[in-house]
């Protein structure tokens, strides 16, 4: 039980712990307090009964291998509901289920489920514990994995407690691991009772409720409601050679890059010029409009939870460098003497045994999982910046929205204007990804990259970013880039990874007003010329559809994001339907 200075603040929290233990029946009740003699002895406690693997302690000292059950390796967005009292405020964008209904699901498949296990309970603060932008949960579950994930994914224990105690609110979060049976798993989420009940699954999106179910679900309704914005989105930092540093949010579908962007490391000219690059965040982020009119961001985690096939010392030397200690491995293969591998870790090591922890054999399966999963401690990133811990947050230049496109969208474009821009997160499409069950390489629709994780109908999403836009306000400028144009050979045009930065430089030259743009329907493209290209060489074809625009196939598309605008009905924001036939006349 939970103890305050009078207990009085606590008692919602007391009562509702002692309702969830008379429902699930466990063994015994552990508060945790996030010490770091909880954690070891947690962690003793999995290499005990095997939850746990630990790694090689010469190459990768205090490191751990994790591997899930195999049919439970990513998120199930089918199986992910958002349950509130009218089907219109979830959306055709969520799974519904009638809040009633859902809670008697979740609560039979809970009816004893606990018995012979312990019972964790972790108060957990989103974002720096003294940010009036943070917010705070509590998840309790039965799995010692999800603890030791949310101690570095979130502020948790004790000071999360006591903040708790002192506002008195929190996000429930229920979650019990159930027998990992597929046909009993379900992911339910109650904005409207800041609550979350998720049963059958130990993956990470699944089962750390802080991260996509709290941080984005329900945040999302929150925010809505407190006048902010939770976004699917990397914040980032660039410092030029003056000392001046702009502050970039970026929105893509996982596994699209996110990560690699949030670290960046500039090419070598930037870097001898005396460019940086600092790490605020690598998924999610909290904006609010600051007296100045600005909006301002914190990231509400506290650690990364990166995909680890592709990360290699070319794609992000500081992921990499992150990895060397203190790090949760999950479904990743492992070398003879135990050190952690994955598809695209160029270190000159060989897996010898795979994901499920049988022989490696490429003909049977990839060492990794293809989202197999690295947590760690954001402090832990060369470039993390000390601002992400700024209670204040820091100050938004610029958003840009980007995913995996083929064909059509070039290299980047910036927005007219806040209604344009939030018409390109709305409409922005992407190549799915392994990060989700599903087909992997089909092209769909995922606005700001929030599909997956917006807690209500996506109509009322678009209006209240629209509802920024008001007098004074000095909203950042929107861009979109694309780093996945192929050529007609297939391969991509555009190098990426470090020389990505060349365009960030061009948004920022954008938003100080130094930096040229051609005017196109679609929005205004840089020239080749309006770009840093030193080093980099690029052919006519990479020219001609990194930095152009082909009238047919964007009149093609916006006949198509108007069909799509169009299946929310009614909700949907007039000044998006206005700006999309727009922009479809002037492609005529």
């Amino acid at each position: 039980m939970a103890k305050g200075s009078d207990g009085s603040r606590l008692a919602n929290l007391n009562e509702w712990v002692a309702e969830v233990a008379a429902l699930t029946r466990p063994d015994r009740i552990h508060w945790c307090d996030g010490s770091d003699a909880e954690n070891e002895a947690l962690v003793a406690q999995m290499l005990g009964d095997g939850t746990l693997v630990r790694l090689n302690e010469q190459t990768h000292p205090n490191s751990f291998l994790h591997r899930s059950d195999p049919d439970d390796v990513a998120r199930v967005e089918h199986l992910t509901f958002v349950c509130t009292d009218d089907q219109n405020d979830a959306g055709p964008n969520n799974h519904w289920m009638a809040p009633d209904e859902a809670h008697a699901k979740m609560d039979a498949l809970f009816d004893g489920c606990m018995a012979g296990r312990t019972m964790y309970v972790i108060p957990y603060c989103m974002g720096p514990i003294d940010s009036p932008l943070s917010r705070c949960g509590v998840e309790i579950t039965d799995s010692p994995y999800v603890v030791a994930n949310m101690r570095i994914m979130t502020r948790m224990g004790a000071p999360a407690l006591a903040r708790i105690e002192k506002e008195g609110t929190f996000v429930k979060g229920l979650h019990s691991t159930g027998e990992l049976d597929p046909d009993r798993r379900f992911i339910m989420h109650f904005p409207e009772e800041l609550a979350i009940k998720s049963f059958g699954s130990g993956y990470g999106g699944n089962a750390l409720l802080g991260k996509k179910c709290h941080a984005l679900r329900i945040a999302s309704h929150q925010a809505r409601s407190e006048g902010w914005l939770a976004e699917h989105m990397l914040i980032l930092g660039i410092e030029n050679p003056q000392g001046e540093t702009h502050y970039i949010a970026a929105a893509f579908p996982s596994a699209c890059g996110k990560t690699n962007l949030a670290m960046l490391i500039p090419p070598e000219g930037y870097r001898n010029a005396g460019w940086k690059v600092w790490t605020v965040g690598d998924d999610i982020c909290w904006m609010r409009p600051g007296k100045d009119g600005r909006l301002y961001a914190i990231n509400p985690e506290a650690g990364f939870f990166g995909v680890a096939p592709g990360t290699s010392k070319k794609s992000n030397p500081n992921a990499l460098a992150c990895l060397q200690r203190d790090a949760i491995f999950t479904n990743v293969g492992v070398t003879a003497d135990n050190q952690p591998w994955w598809e695209g870790l160029d270190n000159g090591q060989q897996p010898a045994i795979d994901w499920r922890g049988e022989p490696y054999d490429p003909a049977k399966r990839p060492a990794a999982h293809p989202n197999s999963r690295f947590t760690v401690s954001a402090k832990a990133c060369p470039s993390y910046s000390p601002e992400a811990e700024n209670p204040a947050g820091v100050p938004i230049s610029a958003i840009v929205f980007g995913g995996r496109r083929a064909s059509l969208v070039p290299l980047v474009f910036e927005a007219r204007d806040w209604t344009h821009g939030v018409l390109v997160g709305a409409s922005m499409g992407s190549e799915t990804t392994a990060a989700a069950t599903g087909a992997v390489g089909v092209m769909r629709r995922d606005p700001m990259a929030m599909k997956p994780f917006c807690g209500y109908n996506f109509a009322d999403y678009f209006a209240h970013w629209l509802s920024f836009d008001t007098p004074g306000a000095k909203l950042p400028k929107v861009f979109h880039v694309n780093w996945f144009r192929k050529g007609d050979d297939g391969k991509f045009l555009w190098p990426g990874f470090g020389d990505n930065l060349r365009v960030l430089e061009w948004m920022i030259g954008r938003v100080n007003g130094t930096a040229g743009a051609v005017e196109t329907p679609i929005g205004a493209l840089p020239s080749a010329d309006d770009l840093n290209l030193d080093g980099i060489e690029l052919g006519d074809e990479a020219l001609c559809k990194l930095f152009g625009y082909e009238r047919d196939g964007w009149s093609a598309e916006f006949q198509a994001i108007g069909d799509y605008l169009a299946g929310y009905g009614p909700r949907m924001p007039q000044a998006l339907v206005d700006e999309q036939r727009r922009i479809a006349g002037s492609l005529a």
